[in-house]
C-alpha cells in the first residue's frame, strides 16, 4: 500500500526554554509569531539568534515556538562541516550526549553544555491517521520521494499525537538529496 504524504524541509533553527528566552531577549519578553508552521502547535518567530559551535558561527537563526522545557539548536550535518564538531543525530528533544553551543541574542548569551543536534527525519501523524495507516508511535517506516533524484528514506521515526498533521520532516541535507525545495510529496511504503 502506498500513501502520499506531504514532505517539508526544515532549515537550521532554535527552540528556547523560558529562562533562555529572557537571557537572550530580556525579562518579560514573549515570542512574536510571524508564520504558522504545518504542525498546529509550531510557529516561526520574528526572533532570531546567532549560534556558535566549534569554529562555526551562523547569524539570523530563526527561533521556532512555542517555548520548550529545554533549549536546543537543530542544524544539518553540512552546517557542521569544518567546525571540528559533529553533533549527534537525534529526535528533537533528545539531547543526551549532544554538543555544546553558544546562543547570542540582543540582550545576552547562553552557553549550553548540550543542545546542538542534527534532527532525525520523522513523520508527524495524527492518531486517527496512524490507525488507518497501520502505524504507531515509535515505528520506523520507509518513505519514497519520486522525481529527478528519487530516494527512499529508511528508518523514519513515527511520531503520533492528536495535535499532529500528517507530514514528513527532513533536514536541508536530506531535502537537497531528494531535490525538494522546502515542500514536496512522498509515499509511505511497507
Amino acid at each position: 500500500m502506498d500513501t502520499k504524504i506531504p514532505v517539508e524541509v526544515s532549515a537550521r533553527h532554535c527552540h528556547l526554554c523560558p529562562e533562555d528566552l529572557e537571557k537572550l531577549f530580556g525579562k518579560g519578553h514573549e515570542l512574536t509569531q510571524i508564520k504558522q508552521l504545518s504542525q498546529p502547535s509550531d510557529f516561526a518567530c520574528e526572533e532570531a539568534v546567532e549560534i556558535e559551535f566549534g569554529s562555526k558561527k551562523f547569524e539570523n537563526v530563526r527561533v521556532v515556538g512555542p517555548l520548550r522545557k529545554q533549549t536546543q539548536v537543530e542544524i544539518s550535518l553540512t552546517d557542521a562541516v569544518g567546525s571540528g564538531v559533529i553533533p549527534p543525530a537525534r529526535i528533537s528533544g533528545d539531547l543526551k550526549e549532544s554538543e555544546s553551543v553558544i546562543i547570542r541574542g540582543p540582550k545576552g548569551a547562553v552557553k549550553l553544555k548540550k543542545g546542538l543536534i542534527v534532527a532525525l527525519r520523522h513523520l508527524h501523524c495524527a492518531t486517527n491517521e496512524a490507525a488507518s495507516l497501520g502505524i504507531k508511535m515509535g515505528d520506523k517506516i520507509k518513505v519514497r520521494v519520486a522525481g529527478a533524484r528519487a530516494v527512499v528514506f529508511e528508518d523514519v521515526d513515527v511520531r503520533v499525537g492528536d495535535h499532529y498533521n500528517l507530514c514528513l520532516h527532513l533536514d536541508t541535507d536530506e531535502g537537497n538529496a531528494a531535490f525538494i525545495n522546502k515542500i514536496g510529496e512522498g509515499e509511505i511504503t511497507k
